[in-house]
């Protein structure tokens, strides 16, 4: 059996396109998500705190949902880039709804109490969840 090379890789510049801007906008989320909360993840992850890497992964979670349901529904690249931004707004709202109900969240995350960081990981990934499915058409 030959294949047509020509046609195998023909989706290979889309497919490039989209997971580069995906990658771009998961670190933008990352990096934002990162500036809006008090503690230090990354330091504390390093100091072997579960409970910011529980915190962290959720919300990391929470916003690829929406923006894997942005590429297959997007008609474009700046269609999929835009919806991306949106998810990335709501899940970043998403935090700050749950500080209104636990405002010394980020004492406890540093403290490394788990049952703080699920709410956050559970919250992010149940409006992650809800957010990609209003996006679909």
């Amino acid at each position: 059996m030959t294949h047509d090379w020509t046609q195998l890789f023909a989706g290979l510049p889309p497919f490039l396109e989209y997971f580069a801007a995906a990658i771009g906008l998961l670190l933008a989320f990352a990096f934002l998500y990162t500036l809006a909360t008090p503690h230090n993840e990354l330091a504390l992850i390093r100091q072997g705190k579960s409970a910011a890497a529980v915190a962290l992964g959720g919300s990391l979670l929470g916003f690829v949902l929406p923006e894997a349901f942005a590429i297959v529904h997007a008609v474009t690249l700046l269609d999929f880039a835009i919806w991306a931004a949106i998810a990335l707004v709501i899940q970043l709202a998403a935090y700050f709804v749950v500080r209104l109900f636990v405002p010394d969240l980020s004492r406890r995350i540093a403290s490394d109490e788990m049952a703080t960081a699920v709410l956050v990981a559970v919250a992010s990934l149940a409006t992650g969840i809800l957010n990609a499915a209003c996006m679909t058409p």
